[in-house]
């Protein structure tokens, strides 16, 4: 028999914000894992509630 060719497997970039340490987006009460949500005016954690407002 032949053998099969395996295709490329494009990644997902779902999750590719876990592994780059790009931005502050990590909630500084609950740790890496949580992220900010961002907003026009502020950064909010969606767990604690902690919240950064921008200038």
């Amino acid at each position: 028999m032949a053998v099969k060719k395996i295709k490329n497997k494009i990644s997902s970039k779902k999750y590719a914000r876990y592994k780059s340490g790009v931005g502050d987006g990590f909630c500084p009460k609950c740790g890496p894992g949580t992220f900010l949500a961002r907003h026009k005016d502020r950064q909010t954690c969606g767990k604690c509630g902690y919240t950064v407002f921008s200038k």
